[in-house]
């Protein structure tokens, strides 16, 4: 079994260059397939995620050129096929497929998607939507079966303002018959990311980033090419572990824009740190401020950095408050932080953080993506030494995460053990 190994407490010194982002990757890739031409995805980062989404591709029959971050996917020959189990089961994001088939086939059939287990997450807003615009769903045994004659335009409230369902029905409408307006859509980037690049290939979107998206059908979707957006929660996992171990720890490739929930936060609790360009400069706090968060949908603080960041307040001087509103399940981690030292009660998704505690070095587990990348910035403020099992979630979402930490200093490795 390969587990990370991490000999805790080095100070983090250099510059960490932020990746493509995951969240917007694994929803280009999927979206290619509305062209009939080809395209090429630049900055996508080196993930397990890519690459179980590029098989879903090859068997589909695109053809999938890769050279370092630029991947290239010729679509004039792809078929419409069914997505079976042992493809759809290995990542969330495969359910972007259903939208990007159904939306240039009219019909779609695939396995309900997998991913980390952080809740039930289901999909009935990304059904309901598509419902509305004339399909028909069916559900056989995980199987999902959806299928229209014609897809037309529709006016569609979502209840919650889900990324996925977002983007799942932009997917959808780019070409069907009509108008489709989205209300209460998401506003993350990445959606602007992902409509900029339909958009390139001829679609008519407009309001991506606002909470109503309009969207006019068209029939020909063509070339295109497009850049990932730098990665707002990698960018936020460095900046989280520069506030406790940076000394001048720079973080090049981010979007000011897209992390001021947690520069906002950071300021709060007392780190200081300097932006020039793209470029976060941070150093070690050495006295923290006790904080209370909840997580929201964007411009909110995310989710996805929820539980990294409450690893930074177990070091806070006093009784932080933590809440999660969108996954039931963000508190996996929170054992294997309180067997590494934490004081740290759950109560649902309410957890209640007194610091500040020193973390030992224990045998963890990283029970979900974000779960992992805690468990890594446990790891390394720890003394004595951490291993980390389960890492094939850790390497989901964030590219060459051991390579970038031991350039700033940490001393960190995989190890087949």
């Amino acid at each position: 079994m390969k587990k990370i190994i991490i000999q805790g407490g080095e100070e983090l010194s250099g510059t960490i260059k932020i990746s493509g982002a995951k969240n917007s990757a694994v929803a280009l890739i999927p979206a290619a397939i509305l062209s009939d031409d080809e395209v090429t995805i630049y900055n996508v980062p080196n993930i397990s995620d890519r690459d179980a989404l590029i098989e879903i591709i090859e068997l589909l029959e695109g053809k999938v050129t890769l050279d370092q971050d630029a991947l290239k996917l010729d679509m004039k020959n792809i078929k419409n096929k069914v997505i079976p189990e042992e493809l759809s089961k290995k990542l969330r994001a495969s359910y972007y497929f259903m939208g990007a088939l159904l939306g240039k086939y009219n019909k779609v059939e695939m396995y309900f998607p997998g991913g980390c287990n952080i809740g039930a997450r289901p999909i009935n807003l990304h059904l309901k939507g598509f419902e509305m615009l004339g399909a028909k769903v069916t559900y056989d045994c995980d199987k999902y079966i959806i299928e229209a004659d014609e897809l037309k335009g529709a006016r569609i409230y979502l209840d919650f303002a889900s990324v996925g369902a977002t983007i799942n029905l932009m997917l959808a409408a780019v070409k069907a018959k009509g108008t489709t307006v989205i209300s209460n859509a998401a506003r993350e980037a990445e959606i602007v990311n992902i409509a900029t690049f339909l958009n390139n290939m001829g679609a008519k979107i407009t309001g991506a980033g606002t909470s109503e998206i309009k969207i006019v059908g068209v029939e020909k979707l063509g070339k295109a090419i497009i850049e990932v957006i730098p990665d707002r929660i990698e960018a936020g996992t460095y900046i989280i572990m520069g506030a406790l171990l940076g000394k001048d720890l720079k973080i090049d490739g981010v979007i000011k824009e897209h992390v001021e929930a947690l520069l906002s936060k950071l300021s709060d609790i007392g780190v200081k740190y300097e932006i020039k360009n793209n470029v976060i400069t941070i150093n070690k706090c050495e006295s923290m401020n006790p904080i209370n968060i909840k997580t929201l949908v964007f411009p909110g603080f995310p989710t996805d950095l929820g539980q990294p960041m409450s690893v930074l307040l177990t070091q806070t001087n006093g009784t932080s408050l933590f809440e999660e509103t969108i996954w039931e399940n963000r508190m996996g981690h929170i054992k294997y932080l309180n067997k590494m030292g934490a004081k740290i009660i759950v109560n649902g998704s309410h957890a209640v953080i007194i610091g500040p505690t020193k973390l030992q070095g224990k045998d963890v587990v990283a029970t979900d993506l974000r779960a992992g990348a805690a468990m890594v910035i446990a790891g390394l403020i720890a003394e004595g030494e951490t291993r980390i099992s389960e890492i094939k979630h850790i390497l989901r979402g964030y590219e060459d995460i051991i390579e970038k930490l031991q350039n700033v200093g940490a001393k960190i490795e995989i190890k087949e053990i």
